[in-house]
């Protein structure tokens, strides 16, 4: 049955899309009649409320590959695995509903039986529960992150966890954005908002793309580690965030726990779905000055995201 509405899902997005094209070629079009009262600003508006509902819907339609963790050896987020089970989950609830209206008049006009998706899950607070398998990978001292196929290991250096406090964790972000690396910018927010007495912990931990040796975009291999931050908030709840860390940066930290609690905190930083950018919004209301020490016009949670 899931397999079912899966494929149905792609038979939907591959319809849309057409439609959706088929309508922005009416409305770019020069031969198109225009009534007395139109304005040209009203179809450009149709345009991009258009664009906007239809531009992932190809990729949902045809994806280059199965659907499948960024990461070897984690389950992905609870939006992740039920937008693999619902490939049309977040095209559908994102786009509001003159887009729903719009979706399901061309659903229907096509005479497919289609059911929307389900609500998308919120991302949890707090840790997903390690399986069995994960729990006796840490009693034989399975190093948690594995290689991506036809990629080279990572070195030693970098299958370790760092125990952190918030001077150190901030002085990591403001590196990597002062150098442009790509992943982290830290500044007054994230030192705001962090736990001034909190422990932190970070780990090299590459998506498949974020390899280090593949290609950076920019002509040239990636030289950084892309690390997960399991990050202590003012509130105390734990959330993650990227950081891209230069090897050497990384090597210099001091490691003092023992390797079978980095192995369980690995787990932990991997298992965590909130990050920095989900906190921020829910907090924003609450943030000001007297109560955070940073002024709510100023607050900007994806400046400590990745």
């Amino acid at each position: 049955m899931r397999r079912r509405e899966a494929g149905l899902d792609r038979d939907v997005a591959a319809l849309l899309a057409a439609r959706a094209f088929t309508e922005i070629r009416y409305l770019a079009g020069d031969t198109r009649q225009a009534p007395e009262d139109g304005c040209p600003d009203d179809d450009l508006d149709r345009i991009r409320f258009l664009a906007n509902l239809g531009h992932n819907l190809p990729g949902i339609a045809r994806p280059r590959r199965p659907w499948r963790p960024s990461r070897r050896g984690t389950r992905g987020s609870g939006r992740q695995q039920a937008m693999a089970k619902r490939p049309m989950g977040w095209a559908w609830h994102t786009t509001g509903p003159e887009g729903r209206a719009w979706m399901l008049r061309h659903i229907e006009q096509a005479g497919l039986r289609w059911t929307p998706p389900p609500p998308l899950p919120a991302n949890r607070k707090g840790p997903f529960p390690m399986t069995l398998r994960q729990r006796i990978g840490v009693l034989l001292g399975r190093w948690p992150v594995r290689t991506p196929a036809g990629q080279r290991p990572l070195p030693a250096q970098a299958r370790v966890l760092k125990e952190l406090d918030t001077d150190t964790v901030c002085a990591l972000y403001e590196e990597a954005g002062r150098l442009r690396l790509g992943l982290g910018k830290g500044g007054p927010w994230l030192r705001a908002h962090l736990d001034p007495d909190g422990v932190h912990y970070l780990v090299p931990d590459p998506a498949d793309y974020y390899w280090p040796g593949r290609s950076d975009g920019r002509g040239e291999q990636i030289r950084w580690w892309q690390c997960t931050a399991l990050l202590r908030m003012q509130d105390g709840e734990q959330v993650t965030g990227m950081l891209a860390v230069l090897p050497d940066t990384f090597t210099a930290l001091p490691s003092t726990l023992r390797r079978s609690r980095q192995l369980r905190l690995v787990h932990l930083v991997r298992a965590t779905e909130r990050d920095t950018y989900l906190w921020g919004r829910d907090h924003k209301a609450a943030c000001g000055p007297q109560r955070c020490g940073y002024a709510p016009e100023d607050n900007d949670p994806e400046a400590a995201g990745e």
